[in-house]
């Protein structure tokens, strides 16, 4: 969307579940109009920091040091859009300056099922959606089942593939009755600690692993696979960037979910003056100290190999 010329005009707000932020440092753009939320999930702090940032993006506009047409709000995966399209829609200040357009969310063809029998936050988006989006239907075929089930959760919806669209089928999709009427008759959520701010699945937790020392191309290939058997369904999400020993000054971008992981990406350079290596995990019933566990014993492994000359090619 942002490499598109007709849609050059237009401010990212990006949301991250956890105590450090990654996705704004992968979002390439040409001013300061992308900001960054990472104090929770949106659904959570909604009435403070969505809004007041939605409000900051409209003065800087009014004052001349912002110019955008529309706004993108990409949320955690671990969002419920209920309290977000409340907020959007019933508060006064934001109204005057804002519309909803549209609500797109991304299915995975993969873990998608899987998500949607575990999570509920799953089946509020895929009902709240103006669009839904199949991604992985590469790895997963057609996916005929899980395309059944979401049209269950939100009859009539449009459902696009990743390599089909164009950033004009995006927008424009929504319609305000309808969402209106989806919102008003969504399932409640189960209820939980009437002190939570939201409702999330049990468990489910964020953490970082953090080093400032390069790490071993085949350490990273050990851990990853044992990330992939010991925690498997467990790990919800797992993103990084990590300085690889062997490529200097090119941190491999790391993108996992459950089992499945895509083969690191070696940007050119790193994306801000933080060189050090960041893996941010969302997860459900993973202890916080096991990845810190797995990598100490993958880097162990990579030694041993060494000493005794038999190192395994990658």
């Amino acid at each position: 969307v942002l490499r598109d010329p007709a849609f050059a005009r237009t401010a990212v707000i990006v949301n991250e579940f956890g105590e450090i932020g990654l996705d704004h440092e992968l979002v390439a753009s040409s001013d300061e109009t992308l900001l960054a939320l990472t104090t929770g999930c949106l659904c959570c702090a909604v009435r403070s920091d969505l809004v007041a940032t939605l409000l900051e993006l409209q003065a800087r506009a009014a004052a001349g040091d912002a110019a955008f047409d529309r706004v993108l709000i990409e949320t955690s995966g671990l969002a419920d859009p209920a309290p977000i399209l409340h907020a959007l829609m019933t508060d006064a200040d934001v109204a005057r300056g804002y519309r909803v357009d549209s609500v797109v969310t991304v299915v995975d063809a993969l873990h998608g099922a899987a998500a949607l029998d575990r999570h509920v936050e799953a089946r509020r988006q895929a009902a709240l959606a103006d669009r839904l989006v199949l991604s992985k239907t590469d790895i997963a075929g057609p996916a005929e089942a899980l395309r059944q089930r979401l049209a269950a959760l939100n009859p009539g919806v449009a459902t696009l593939l990743t390599g089909e669209i164009v950033p004009a089928s995006l927008f424009d999709a929504g319609d305000a009755d309808g969402r209106a009427l989806r919102l008003a008759t969504l399932p409640p959520v189960p209820a939980g600690n009437p002190f939570d701010r939201a409702q999330h699945s049990d468990g489910v937790i964020s953490f970082t692993l953090q080093r400032d020392r390069p790490l071993a191309a085949l350490a990273l290939t050990l851990l990853l696979q044992a990330l992939a058997e010991h925690c498997g369904a467990r790990l919800l999400r797992l993103k990084g960037l990590v300085d690889v020993a062997e490529m200097p000054g090119q941190p491999a971008l790391i993108h996992g979910v459950q089992h499945v992981f895509a083969a690191p990406e070696f940007l050119p350079r790193w994306p801000s003056a933080d060189h050090t290596t960041r893996l941010v995990f969302i997860t459900q019933g993973v202890p916080p100290h096991f990845p810190a566990r797995l990598l100490a014993a993958s880097e162990a492994e990579v030694v041993d190999a060494m000493q005794d000359g038999d190192a395994p090619s990658l």
